[in-house]
Formats: C-alpha cells, sequence, structure tokens
C-alpha cells in the first residue's frame, strides 16, 4: 500500500537560512500526524512547501491521488494542488471578515463548482458537520476567536479535500474549545480524511495522534507513536521539557 502523501528530503532555504533540512516522513491513508517542535523549527515552511506556497530548494513530494497513482506534486501550484485534494488552514486565521459564514465557506465550495445554488448545499453540509449550522449568518468581523478558527476548518472543508492541513488550529482557544476541536479531528478522520496538525498544545495532540514528527532547527530528530515521542529524550531535551516527561509519566 502506497502512502497517501511522501515527503523526501525536503529542503528549503531563504537566503542563507536554511528552514528545512532533507526532511522526510510518510502519511498513510486516513492517518491523523502531528507536526511539532519549538518556535523557527520550520513547521509553516514544511507546510508552505507541502501545498505550493514555496517551491523547495531541494526534495520531493509525492501524493497518491486515487487516479493516477503517486504523482509528484513539488512547486505545482496552491490552487492546483488544493483542486487535488490536499488543503489547509493558516496560523494566522483569514476569515473574510465583510462575509457571513457561510458566504466565508461558499468560498471553498467554489473551488469544485460555478454554481451558487451548489455551493450554498455545500456549506450547508459543512456548516452542520462542524456546529456552525446556528452562526451561518454572522458576519466574519463579528466572530470570536474560536469561531474564525471553526470556519477556516469549514472552509477548508468545503474544498473536498482528502488531506486537511490545520496550521495551530488550536493556538488561543480554552480548555473546553480544544477539546471540541480535538472531537472534531477524530470525526473527521472517521469520515476518510487524513490529517496533518501543526500544534503546541501537547495535552491535545498526543491522545489524537497516530504518529507524531519533531523538527528542530529544520530538521527532523524524531518521529514515531505518540508514546515514544514522550520518551525520547532528545525530543525532551529540545522541546518537550523535563517537566511535560514527569507530568507525563504520572499519568
Amino acid at each position: 500500500m502506497h502512502p497517501i502523501l511522501k515527503i523526501s528530503g525536503i529542503t528549503m532555504k531563504f537566503g542563507e537560512l536554511l528552514a528545512n533540512e532533507d526532511v522526510s516522513f510518510n502519511i498513510e491513508d486516513r492517518e491523523i500526524i502531528s507536526l511539532i517542535g519549538p518556535n523557527g523549527a520550520g513547521k509553516t515552511t514544511l507546510f508552505n512547501c507541502i501545498t505550493g506556497f514555496c517551491a523547495p530548494f531541494s526534495g520531493k513530494i509525492e501524493y497518491d491521488d486515487q487516479h493516477s497513482g503517486c504523482r509528484d506534486i513539488t512547486g505545482k501550484s496552491p490552487d492546483l494542488i488544493c483542486r487535488m485534494g490536499i488543503t489547509r488552514t493558516f496560523q494566522i486565521v483569514k476569515t473574510l471578515n465583510e462575509m457571513t459564514v457561510e458566504q466565508n465557506v461558499m468560498t471553498g465550495a467554489f473551488l469544485h463548482t460555478g454554481s451558487t445554488a451548489a455551493a450554498r448545499n455545500e456549506s450547508a453540509r459543512v456548516l452542520d458537520m462542524t456546529g456552525l449550522s446556528g452562526r451561518k449568518n454572522v458576519m466574519g468581523r463579528n466572530l470570536t476567536i474560536a469561531d474564525r478558527k471553526r470556519v477556516e476548518i469549514a472552509r477548508a472543508l468545503a474544498t473536498k479535500p482528502r488531506i486537511l492541513m490545520l496550521d495551530e488550529c488550536m493556538a488561543g482557544l480554552n480548555q473546553t474549545e480544544v477539546k471540541d476541536v480535538m472531537k472534531l479531528v477524530i470525526e473527521l478522520r472517521d469520515q476518510g480524511l487524513t490529517i496533518l496538525i501543526v500544534e503546541h498544545i501537547m495535552e491535545a495532540i498526543m491522545p489524537i495522534s497516530d504518529k507524531i514528527v519533531v523538527l528542530d532547527a529544520g530538521k527532523k530528530i524524531a518521529e514515531g507513536r505518540p508514546k515514544e515521542i514522550a520518551e525520547n529524550g532528545e525530543v525532551i531535551k529540545a522541546y518537550l521539557g523535563e517537566k511535560y516527561h514527569a507530568k507525563n509519566k504520572e499519568h
């Protein structure tokens, strides 16, 4: 069985700054993979390389699109990659403030249809799935941060992805809101999506991840199941810290 996404030797430079260095890992169909590491580790840069916002300096990204087998998508445009079934949210939410929640989500649906009625129907389906139906007529500018993040996820889902990439979708949320997002991520996986998450809230991603990839200073320093990562000495030193490790051992 081929992985749905194969990341091989990705290196990304900005001038002399090495943001990603020889990063490789595979993502299997219907997995929840979390990408963790300290600030400046290269997580969002890697997201940008996968989704076409950056063309990597070297390396290859291959996507099994179900139709024509494994395709090299390295350096393809973001709209083409999204159309093929890989979509993302952004660390800084990009809610369209002068549109309603429904209209925000419809903009994602227009990727695959020119019909307003079809886009509205797809928006209704996604709003129901993400618990936003009751907010559909609220203007983007009037949303809470939690609702903005949920709208961002809903708009991405309206593009009908196979791989959903979430960049810090839980940052700034309270404990209840974080649990709601965790529940949604598991539900989306159960409905057939493959999910790649960048996140700093370890208490949220450890219970829901099938696999965790750890970056530090642009390099992959570890990859494995959550329990393996929580006990990895190099990861504890670079990112998790002894306090997290001690707390994790108590449970």
